[in-house]
C-alpha cells in the first residue's frame, strides 16, 4: 500500500448531502491527530515513498488523502464501516451473473487517461450486487479511482489505494468535493493566463494583411531530395493535387523535371544547436504548407507567409525566453 484516498460520502457526482453525515466527517477529523505525528507509524510499511517528511505533508490532505500509506485508514473504517459481527453475519450473495458493457465516452471516465481504466458505470454494477449501501468498498489497485466514483454514486465510502503517485492523486481530485464555480474561474483564469504569454505562437496574418486570426491547424510536408538532380523538394508541392483531394505516385521534380517518387527519393534533414540539451540535433526537415484558421468563428486556409515560415528553432528560443 503507498499513496492512500478515503471517500467517506457521495459528493457531487451522486449530488447528496446529509446533515449527519457531514457531522460524521467532521468528528472524524477531529480526532484524527495530525499526519506529521503519525509518519513515524507507516514509515516502515512497503511503498513509503522515498522523499522528505515535509514534501509528503505538503502533498497530503489528510486524514482523506496522503502521498504515503494512510496512517487513519483503521480509524476511518471504525467511523464509516459496520464492525464485522459474525453471530449476527448474515451477508450471502451469489456469484454476479450478467453482461457488463459501458461505453468510454463519459465525460468522468474521459477525464484523465489511465492504462487498463475501466469505466465506473461498469464498476456500478458489482458494488451494487456485493455491497449494501453504507458499506465500505476497498480498491488496492484504485488507479484513477473509478470504484471510488461507482460507490460515492451508490452511497458507498472508499478506500483507493495505488503504489503510484500521480494515480492517487488524480483519484483523491476526482472523487473530492470541487465548487465548479471557482474551478471554472481558475481554469479561465490560467488559460488567459497562458494565452497572454504564448498566444502569439498561434497567430497567423489574414490574407488582407492586418487582421490577425487563430490557428486552428498547420499542415507539415516531407522535404525529400531528387534522386537525378540532387535538390531538394516539398512533397505537398510536387505530388498533392490539393483541391481534388489526389497524392500522385509519379510527379515532376520542380527542378529537373524528371518523373520522380517518393520511394526513391532520400529524406532531407537539418541540424540545429537545442538549448535544452546543449548538443546539436539532426531532424527530418518538414516544412508548413497550408494553414487552418479561424476569425470571429469563421474558417480559412491559406499558404503559410514569411511570417509563418520563421524557423521553428528561432520560435523556441523566444519561447525559453518567455519561460526563464
Amino acid at each position: 500500500m503507498a499513496q492512500t484516498t478515503l471517500d467517506a460520502e457521495p459528493k457531487e457526482h451522486a449530488k447528496k448531502d446529509t446533515a449527519s453525515m457531514k457531522a460524521k466527517e467532521e468528528e472524524f477529523i477531529k480526532s484524527c491527530r495530525p499526519l506529521n505525528e503519525m509518519l513515524d507509524s507507516v514509515r516502515n510499511v512497503e511503498g513509503f515513498p522515498i522523499g522528505k517528511d515535509e514534501d509528503i505533508l505538503a502533498l497530503s490532505e489528510a486524514p482523506w488523502y496522503t502521498a504515503c500509506p494512510n496512517p487513519y485508514v483503521n480509524e476511518f473504517i471504525k467511523a464509516f464501516g459496520t464492525p464485522y459481527d459474525e453471530e449476527t453475519d448474515d451477508y450471502e450473495r451469489k456469484p454476479y451473473i450478467g453482461d457488463v458493457s459501458e461505453g468510454k465516452k463519459d465525460p468522468i471516465y474521459n477525464a484523465h487517461s489511465y492504462h487498463t481504466k475501466v469505466p465506473y458505470k461498469a464498476i456500478m454494477k458489482f458494488i451494487e450486487h456485493y455491497t449494501d449501501e453504507g458499506d465500505v468498498v476497498f480498491d488496492g489497485f484504485c488507479g484513477t479511482g473509478m470504484t471510488g466514483v461507482a460507490a460515492q454514486i451508490l452511497n458507498r465510502s472508499a478506500i483507493l489505494s495505488d503504489l503510484s503517485s500521480i494515480a492517487t492523486f488524480i483519484a483523491y481530485n476526482l472523487n473530492e468535493y470541487t465548487n465548479l464555480n471557482k474551478f471554472d474561474k481558475e481554469v479561465e483564469r490560467v488559460l488567459q493566463e497562458v494565452n497572454d504569454e504564448c498566444g502569439w505562437l498561434y497567430e497567423t496574418t489574414h490574407i488582407d494583411g492586418t487582421t490577425k486570426g487563430e490557428i486552428v491547424y498547420t499542415i507539415f510536408s516531407e522535404v525529400l531530395i531528387c534522386p537525378y538532380c540532387g535538390n531538394e523538394y516539398v512533397v505537398w508541392d510536387a505530388a498533392v493535387d490539393y483541391e481534388n483531394n489526389i497524392e500522385n505516385i509519379l510527379f515532376d521534380c520542380p527542378t529537373c523535371k524528371a518523373k520522380i517518387n517518393k520511394s526513391e527519393s532520400e529524406q532531407a534533414h537539418y541540424t540545429f544547436f537545442d538549448e535544452i540539451t546543449s548538443t546539436n540535433v539532426t531532424q527530418v526537415k518538414r516544412v508548413p504548407v497550408l494553414i487552418n484558421y479561424s476569425i470571429k468563428n469563421k474558417r480559412f486556409l491559406k499558404k503559410p507567409d514569411k511570417l509563418d515560415l520563421i524557423e521553428p528553432q528561432a520560435n523556441l528560443t523566444l519561447l525559453l525566453e518567455i519561460l526563464k
